[in-house]
């Protein structure tokens, strides 16, 4: 792992890590983050694991189920719901 310095901007320091990942699953990576408007693709990445550390209790159902609500939400099959009130039904 290698260690990248901050220029002082009040940020913590960041380290590098190193994943492998299958080219399918990194183009599918790659579309959500433009998609949904992320800065770039370090940055999605650091979300999903920030809400997975944050709600380690979601399991791979709930995760799947929100998923769910947010394409009916997207494709106009369902009434739109914000993301915290999907995430306060599963609790």
């Amino acid at each position: 792992m290698s260690r990248t310095n901050t220029d002082g901007g009040g940020e913590p320091e960041k380290t590098n890590i190193n994943i492998r990942l299958t080219e399918s699953f990194l183009e599918d990576i790659d579309a959500t983050w433009h998609e949904e408007g992320y800065n770039s693709r370090s940055e999605f990445i650091r979300e999903a694991l920030r809400d997975a550390v944050r709600h380690p209790d979601l399991t791979r159902k709930s995760w799947k189920e929100i998923a769910a609500v947010e394409h009916a939400r997207r494709t106009g099959e369902s009434e739109t719901f914000s993301r915290e009130e999907v995430l306060e039904e599963d609790e």
